[in-house]
């Protein structure tokens, strides 16, 4: 589903020339209509702080899900986002075996990680604010995630997409992530406090998304 594996009916020698991003700022009302997340180019990533010392970066591989974009009045837009946990990825296979198991995810257990927004809102220029509900291990807790919007364009395929990149912070322990390790100089193995990142890349639905 990424930009050079999902074509419309040109043929790639003559694909059209992709179209400069719009602006910041630009008419968001153009933004209306319904999108579907594009894996390929999207990113929910995590940082640990582990062992006092350094952080754990990583990644979930398999992402999706749905906006529904209002942009004459961005409080009416909607978030649905699926995320496979088996897809985890931290550059370490043993570590992402533990995530995985009993001490962590549980993932043979719960299979997904899912967030549907609540509410949203302008925050002035290009920053939004999504409030929704956030569900791991079962426990569905608040989230709420700024966003910047950073632009739409036109892929060669004639495909609509549109970018955001957001962060937030959660306590894991809220959503029953407990698990850790005392350290004999103190302190604890895994921070409690988990920063997550977003590069989302979505696409827009020609079949009725308006």
């Amino acid at each position: 589903m990424g930009l050079f594996n999902r074509k419309n009916d040109t043929d790639a020698t003559t694909a059209p020339t992709a179209a400069a991003p719009a602006p910041a700022g630009a008419d968001l009302a153009a933004l209306t209509g319904t999108y579907t997340i594009d894996p390929s180019h999207t990113t929910i990533g995590f940082v640990a702080r582990h062992a006092m010392v350094t952080n754990v970066k990583g990644s979930f591989r398999d992402v999706s899900g749905t906006l529904h974009l209002d942009g004459a009045d961005p409080s009416r837009s909607t978030a649905s986002i699926d995320v496979t946990m088996d897809s985890i990825d931290t550059g370490n296979a043993d570590r992402d075996g533990h995530l995985k198991s009993a001490d962590f995810f549980k993932t043979d257990e719960f299979p997904q990680m899912t967030f549907r927004s609540t509410a949203a809102q302008s925050l002035g220029g290009d920053d939004y604010r999504v409030t929704g509900d956030l569900t791991i291990l079962g426990t569905t807790k608040p989230l709420t995630i700024d966003l910047e919007f950073n632009g739409l364009a036109k892929d060669p395929f004639g495909n609509e997409r549109v970018g955001f990149e957001g962060k937030a912070e959660i306590l894991r322990s809220e959503w029953g992530l407990t698990w850790n390790a005392a350290l004999e100089t103190g302190g604890v193995l895994v921070s409690d406090k988990i920063k997550l990142n977003f590069d989302i890349s979505a696409i827009k639905d020609v079949k009725g998304g308006e």
